[in-house]
């Protein structure tokens, strides 16, 4: 191998690594803020449609044709009834907790949730940073909504400071 090819390979590898060229980096979620966004964009929940969780069980992305500013945040929808149904009654499809993990509010800390592990329980979409919040909360969600009862007020003060 010639040490030229090899030294560029490695500033490849490097760049990529940074997220500067190759495949696109997602931006990591603000989590100083009420609504889980995207620092650089302002999109919230990654750019998923949360009405799709309602209407088609699962999470589906939105696109910047459908687009609504609710809460300082960018929401993004798969179409216009979806995007109107929102604005309608934002806060039944509006992610709970402004998308932060429920099972870590639990805990006292806010971490952004992943708009791909969901569950809706009680009619209200929630959100988790990892798959096993989401089972553990599945698996009792009046637990851990008791414990997040008596910290959210505290940290939510928090947010946005």
């Amino acid at each position: 191998m010639r040490p030229g090819i090899a030294l560029i390979g490695l500033l490849v590898c490097l760049l990529s690594g940074m997220g500067l060229i190759g495949a696109r980096q997602p931006a990591a979620a603000a989590t100083t803020e009420r609504v889980v966004v995207n620092r650089f964009s302002g999109v919230a929940i990654e750019g998923f449609d949360p009405v799709a969780y309602f209407v088609d069980g699962r999470a589906l992305q939105g696109t910047a044709e459908f687009e609504a500013n609710l809460w300082g945040a960018v929401w993004r929808f798969r179409n216009e009834g979806n995007r109107a149904s929102f604005l309608a009654h934002p806060e039944i499809y509006g992610p709970q907790f402004g998308g932060y993990d429920p099972a870590d509010i639990a805990r006292g800390v806010t971490v952004a949730g992943n708009p791909r592990f969901f569950a809706i329980v009680a009619q209200r979409l929630y959100l988790f940073n990892r798959e096993a919040t989401r089972d553990a909360f599945v698996a009792d969600p009046d637990r851990i909504l008791y414990e997040v009862g008596k910290r959210w007020p505290a940290l939510q003060e928090k947010l946005g400071q």
